[in-house]
């Protein structure tokens, strides 16, 4: 006779969603851990019978879906939430946002203000998150030591920033930064572009021989606003997207964010190349920048992500709520309520971000060999009762808010609301600290 399998963890719920195949529902399900893995589904009462483990979660009134996916944030921004509203995209950038970070952004704020980023994404139930910004060893470095799973944008900037002094300098720090994560479990690198009005040509040469040779991602700002097209055509004869494509840009590690601005005919063009957008629903719509045409993305087979963008222009590192904006905003502007049903508006920040990223045989779903990333949300009581539909019911009822749990490679970080490897009071007493600071700057900019 064998003998019975054993696991580290076993996590039995009320229901499961893996998200692969898609819209599936487990009822009365256990989730098996061995390894930070996924080792197995198993209905509730053949687990008990059957697995021996060294820890047994019971939450009989929950549901455990796959961690969620911020792909695209600025997370040290989390410092200035809530300063830098009524302002329109480029203003925003111009007169408020790159002063700002002039003024401010060290080492110490991009580790406090990701520190931030990391506490509220958690308990957020995010267990991965795609970060483009300043120093982005920090960034690293804090996410390996709260355990959570990143992909660190290496800034590609050929002018001096706060962090380094001209292209060379940018490239050799993000490379070296490649190297030293090339293999840690948690964090992995992407080239990280702001946008291609800032970007030479040769510069995009450059990368896309880079990119090539490490096969990483290479995440830009792209068609977010009505007067990039515009400026593009000017400057270079030839708009954003063909600049990419003329550049060898446009290709399957492309992760084009934003894109509210997209034609029919770019859409077309992603679609084909097998790149990626990440819609980012809240931001775009505070900063005034329009909707982008998500219908239609979906419709031609691309890849499309869901990011919060930084708090800088939302407020909030909501992937739950990205989700839910996105598929009402589908529905209103198309006329169609049958157009993003909640079971892909939560595919689209689960397993389409991991894809997306280049984890999507890692994480992005639960089934066995991947990783153990996973949220459990909490459907008791009066503001979510009864449940009729699982999907709406976390994606329109639910929220993060109802968020217990939240688990990176069979590791819990939250547990029952509570942050386990983070201390939350001293992280609070600092960002107190820094506050004043930061005011006193946001004080100080032209009024919008």
């Amino acid at each position: 006779m064998n003998p019975p399998p054993t696991a580290d963890v076993v996590v039995h719920a009320r229901w499961i969603l893996p998200m692969d195949p898609a819209g599936a529902v487990l009822e009365d399900h256990a989730l098996v851990i061995a390894g930070g893995r996924v080792s197995a589904l198993l209905p509730s009462a053949r687990a008990r019978r059957e697995v021996v483990a060294t820890e047994t979660v019971e939450r009989g009134h929950h549901v455990l879906l796959p961690g969620l996916v911020n792909a695209h944030t600025h997370a040290a921004m989390s410092l200035f939430r809530g300063g830098l509203g009524g302002r329109r995209l480029d203003d925003w950038l111009r007169q408020a946002v790159w002063p700002l970070e002039t003024r401010l952004v060290d080492p110490e704020f991009v580790r406090l203000g990701t520190e931030l980023a990391v506490a509220e994404m958690l308990l957020s139930g995010i267990t991965c998150f795609a970060d483009m910004y300043y120093y982005p060893e920090v960034s690293a470095q804090v996410a390996a030591a709260a355990g959570m799973r990143a992909v660190v944008g290496m800034p590609v900037l050929e002018s001096s920033s706060v962090s380094g002094n001209g292209l060379d300098e940018h490239l050799a720090a993000g490379l070296e930064l490649h190297d030293r994560y090339l293999e840690h479990p948690l964090v992995s690198t992407m080239f990280a572009l702001h946008s291609p009005s800032l970007t030479q040509d040769a510069t995009l040469a450059r990368v896309r021989t880079l990119a090539d040779q490490l096969q990483v991602p290479v995440m830009i700002h792209l068609l977010e606003s009505p007067s990039e097209r515009t400026r593009e055509i000017r400057r270079h004869g030839l708009g954003p997207l063909e600049r990419l494509d003329r550049a060898g840009l446009v290709n399957d590690l492309l992760l084009a964010v934003h894109c509210v601005q997209a034609s029919s005919a770019e859409i077309a063009r992603l679609a084909q190349a097998g790149a990626s957008v990440v819609h980012c629903p809240a931001s775009n719509l505070k900063l005034g920048s329009g909707i982008a045409p998500v219908a239609e993305m979906l419709q031609t087979g691309l890849t499309v992500a869901l990011g919060t963008d930084g708090a800088a222009s939302n407020d909030a590192l909501d992937v739950l709520g990205e989700c839910r904006l996105a598929a009402l905003l589908v529905s209103g502007v198309s006329g169609d309520p049958t157009r993003l049903p909640p079971s892909r508006a939560l595919a689209m920040g689960t397993t389409a971000g991991a894809r997306a990223l280049g984890l999507g045989e890692q994480s992005g779903c639960l089934a066995p060999g991947r990783w153990a990333d996973f949220a459990c949300m909490d459907l008791t009581g009066p503001l979510v009762e009864p449940v009729h539909d699982l999907f709406a019911a976390v994606l329109h009822t639910g929220g993060r808010g109802r968020i217990t749990d939240t688990w990176v490679a069979g590791r819990p970080l939250v547990t029952n609301g509570h942050l386990t490897r983070l201390d939350v009071a001293g992280l609070v007493a600092r960002v107190r600290d820094t506050a004043p600071r930061v005011a006193h700057s946001l004080a100080g900019l032209t009024a919008p």
